[in-house]
């Protein structure tokens, strides 16, 4: 009983953690979120008339949107309300949630709607959810709402669903963090009257609603959303409380299932069937195999093919574990009770098993499980039609220095054990004179002891039973013969023999027990001091030193590491020792781009001599670990489950150390690039400021020469005005040198504002016509076209360097077209000329700073024009692409993201965006 109460005591870590952590709600306010499918639903009028129940001088009325609802509006009467902040936006006030004002206000309580509400620019945050934090933070309780289209993880799905992508989320820890989440639930057909009846929205809005959002089976898929997230955080509510207050006992609050995997031939059956019947219910799913001190003496065939069953539970979704313990049933109860698992799938009993009469009084696993949890569902899954294939029964060959489940009884076991016996019959005879009947029994019974500990269950049941016959035959009357005679010593002989059974049953027990604990020390260890090694590699070779010395260590085999070049083909080590074993390299390159293993002992090409194991980290397959097992266990290389459990976790350890030596590499590689660009951009910027000056004086100086009296002839000019001209296009040089230097040091700042793309595209021609002259020049820019968010003198200038592009790589009296259309995410602007084109296979290139289109061209530049323009593009959010236009020339793309322009009437009035694109789904029906 002790022994029971220690084995469910909990971790003093856990509860110090949970202390803390509750420590940290105390001082945090509580959060309680109104949460329902869609507006109209009656969030705000919930909230509100919970509130009207508590003390007036408690709760204070934050922020409300009524939307012009009068039922709604009734209720704050009598409720402190706080004055909304006013917020200049665009040359409008907008009012706005006061969250200095709540902090300093001190109220208990704080009612603030619309959780996903987007502040106006000027605020203190972006969101209101980020106001409702600095709240909590400060100890104030706070009550809002929110729609189930506003969680951050269901915003792709509703998008799906409506055709409506919703600007406005709320991160979904946000909701998960809440420590109340009350649903509002409103059936279609009833939302959809409330609508018409004027009770969701009023007028041109709710027909606009009704047409888009507000469609039946958009809200049925809504409200199935909205239940099932609230399902879900529920169960997660149901699961924290009942490991917080320690509850074993099963609540039938969900339709998970737990596998009982056994050793039998039909846990593949159960683990395919709980998989299937997961699926059918929706429902999580665990598959657990226990495994008992008889389990582990099984044959490693029947043991692998165990670890192969949970296997295949994991690729299906099962969470899997292996449970140590002498009790079967007792530790799926309190496995299943501790996960809340109310079904149980159990595999059927054979109808053709062979009965064993020393298991009889043994009750049956069903039997016993519904004992021991009576709450529980038990589900039987029959046998397959066809009977498995034989499990090889044979031991794994092991050898030293690697583990297997311990071995049987020797026959010189025997000899020793009945020795020991006959020996402790000697002695009793030497201490005859000295000795009761009694002590020398007390003397049997030691030596039965002694052989249970030190050999196991059979030697010792054969010295007791070699030490009853010999107590009789040679201590008990009439000595020297079988005969009793007193029927006493009969009783004697009956409880030595039984205590000698039961003793030597559990001393063997328990040094079978102590020495799987020492098994799993050893492992633990071995990878615990792999780690700390691995941890300190800065260097693939280390990594692969690490792992061929732990390896030869824990599994006596040869080891070489083999990692990818870029192109993904696999290379050997270049420090290869001289008693690393020679892969092969097609049997390598398989087992890493499959990410399965090969070679020795798997299905695929299993008469390599060799192991192949690849090695799996959390981005991608790091490289491929070769194996060459000893000689003599080559044929039953890993039979053993622990052994290639221990394996796995070395080779995940190693894919884990090489991709972060990866990733320290990249980063340093960045480092110097980052370095060497700063340096280059300071070289730039330099350079930039020195030369401006002599060019704007060498501009003046052709001016003033132009422009002298008396007039200069034809020829000095023309000298002149090439003087000119040379120094604004090395000016213009200089320009392009300083501006990528400002955007690679990050000193240019965005100032952007919801714009037409029409008038951009005019300035930049009006700027480009000089460049332009002798070119035709056309237009297509649709005048529907919406609003699109970017910074007008940048995006002029990335359109002059394009048109000057275009104009310096075609012939004069060539076809330039400026075009734009719309796209489902972004407007894309485009300048096609009919000129020679681009270089073939170079459209990525141009983008790159200092390359140009012809580099021994004579054209002029730098080639820093397309790449100030990548820079600028990007900055907005955007793309810019080049290609071959169609029938000859270039063509370069620029893509803005779209967003959502700001609705343009009664901005005042709603923040909101416009019902046919973003629903305003924090509007509240009147409650009936």
């Amino acid at each position: 009983m002790t022994m029971a109460n220690e084995a469910h005591r909990p971790d003093p870590d856990q509860l110090l953690a949970r202390m803390r952590e509750q420590e940290a709600r105390a001082r945090r306010g509580r959060l309680r979120i109104y949460f329902g499918a869609s507006a109209g639903v009656g969030k705000t009028w919930a909230m509100l008339s919970a509130a009207r129940t508590l003390a007036a001088e408690t709760v204070l009325a934050g922020v409300i949107e009524t939307h012009g609802r009068r039922e709604t509006a009734a209720l704050l009467d009598g409720l402190p309300q706080l004055p909304l902040k006013q917020v200049g936006y665009r040359g409008k006030t907008l009012p706005e949630f006061d969250i200095d004002a709540a902090l300093a206000a001190g109220a208990p309580l704080v009612l603030v709607d619309e959780l996903a509400h987007s502040n106006v620019p000027g605020s203190r945050h972006r969101k209101r959810w980020q106001d409702v934090e600095d709240l909590l933070a400060a100890g104030i309780d706070v009550w809002t709402t929110v729609n189930v289209q506003h969680l951050e993880s269901l915003n792709d799905v509703v998008g799906g669903i409506t055709g409506i992508r919703v600007a406005e989320t709320v991160p979904d820890t946000v909701f998960d963090r809440a420590d109340e989440v009350v649903l509002v639930d409103l059936p279609a057909d009833e939302l959809l009257a409330r609508l018409k009846s004027g009770r969701v929205y009023q007028g041109p809005q709710a027909d606009r609603a009704a047409g888009n959002f507000f469609r039946k089976g958009n809200l049925i898929a809504l409200r199935e959303l909205a239940l099932r997230r609230t399902a879900d955080r529920v169960e997660g509510d149901v699961r924290a409380w009942r490991v917080e207050q320690s509850v074993d006992t099963l609540w039938k609050t969900g339709a998970a299932l737990l596998a009982c995997v056994g050793p039998g031939a039909d846990a593949e059956q159960v683990v395919r069937s709980s998989a299937r019947l997961a699926g059918q219910l929706g429902a999580r799913w665990h598959a657990v195999y226990v495994e008992t001190p008889p389990l582990q003496r099984l044959p490693a065939a029947r043991r692998q093919q165990i670890l192969d069953n949970l296997r295949l539970a994991e690729k299906l979704g099962a969470a899997t574990a292996v449970l140590p313990g002498t009790d079967v049933a007792a530790e799926l109860a309190r496995y299943a009770g501790s996960r809340n698992l109310s079904r149980l799938v159990l595999g059927r009993p054979a109808a053709g098993a062979a009965w064993k009469p020393w298991q009889a009084w043994r009750p049956a696993l069903a039997q016993r499980l519904a004992q021991l949890a009576p709450g529980a569902d038990l589900l039987e899954i029959a046998a397959a039609a066809v009977p498995a294939r034989a499990l090889r029964e044979r031991h794994a060959a092991r050898p030293a220095g690697l583990e297997a489940a311990p071995d049987r009884a020797q026959p010189l076991h025997y000899l020793l054990g009945a020795g020991a016996s006959l020996a402790a019959g000697l002695l009793g005879w030497l201490l005859d004179d000295w000795l009761d009947l009694a002590n020398i029994a007390m003397l049997f019974m030691l030596v039965v002891l002694g052989v249970a500990y030190r050999f196991g269950r059979g030697p010792s049941v054969l010295a007791t039973c070699i030490s009853v016959a010999t107590l009789d035959f040679v201590f008990v009357a009439p000595r020297f013969s079988f005969a009793v005679s007193d029927f006493q010593y009969v009783v004697t002989f009956g409880v030595m023999l039984a205590v000698g059974l039961i003793t030597g049953h559990l001393t063997a027990l328990l040094r079978f027990q102590a020495q799987a604990a020492r098994q799993r020390e050893r492992r633990w260890h071995a990878l615990y001091e792999f780690a700390s090694r691995l941890s300190g590699a800065l260097q693939p070779e280390q990594v692969l030193d690490a792992t061929r010395e732990f390896v030869a260590q824990a599994f006596r085999a040869r080891a070489t590491l083999l990692l990818p070049d870029a192109e993904g083909r696999l290379q050997p080590p270049s420090d290869a020792v001289s008693d690393a074993p020679l892969p092969e390299a097609g049997t390598a390159q398989w087992a890493f781009d499959h990410a399965q293993p090969a070679g020795l002992g798997t299905d695929t090409l299993p008469a390599s001599p060799l192991f192949y194991l690849p090695l799996v980290a959390p981005m991608r397959t790091r490289g491929v670990l070769a194996l060459l097992p000893p000689a003599a266990s080559a044929g039953d290389w890993m039979a053993v489950p622990e052994q290639r459990q221990q394996l796995d976790t070395f080779a995940t350890l190693t894919a884990i150390a090489l991709e972060r030596v990866h990733y320290i590499e990249v980063a340093q590689g960045a480092l110097v690039d980052m370095e060497s660009e700063r340096l280059r951009n300071s070289l730039l910027a330099a350079l930039g400021h020195d030369l401006r000056t002599p060019l704007t004086l060498l501009v003046g100086l052709s001016e003033t020469l132009a422009a002298s009296r008396p007039p200069l002839s034809s020829q000095q000019a023309g000298l002149a005005a090439t003087l000119k001209s040379e120094a604004l296009r090395m000016n213009t040089l200089v320009t392009n040198l300083l501006d990528m230097a400002r955007i690679q040091s990050g000193g240019v700042h965005l100032h952007l504002e919801w714009q037409s793309i029409e008038e951009v595209v005019g300035s930049a021609l009006r700027a480009s016509g000089a460049v332009l002259a002798g070119h035709t020049i056309e237009t297509h820019i649709p005048p529907d076209l919406p609003l699109v968010r970017f910074d007008a003198p940048l995006l002029e200038r990335v359109l002059c360097n394009v048109l000057e592009n275009a104009a310096k790589y075609t012939p004069p009296g060539s076809r330039v077209v400026v075009d734009a259309r719309l796209r489902s995410d972004a407007l894309q602007l485009r300048v096609t000329d009919n000129g020679p084109g681009l270089p073939p296979g170079r459209e990525e290139a141009i983008f790159d700073k200092f390359t140009r289109g012809q580099p021994e061209s004579s054209t002029p530049g730098v080639g820093l024009g397309l790449a100030i323009c990548r820079a600028i593009v990007n900055a907005h959010g955007g793309a810019i692409r080049a290609e071959q236009a169609p029938g000859g020339g270039a063509r370069i793309v620029i893509a803005l993201p779209r967003g959502e322009p700001p609705p343009l009437p009664d901005l005042d009035a709603d923040h909101a965006a416009d019902i046919g694109t973003d629903i305003d789904t924090s509007a509240e029906p009147h409650h009936e």
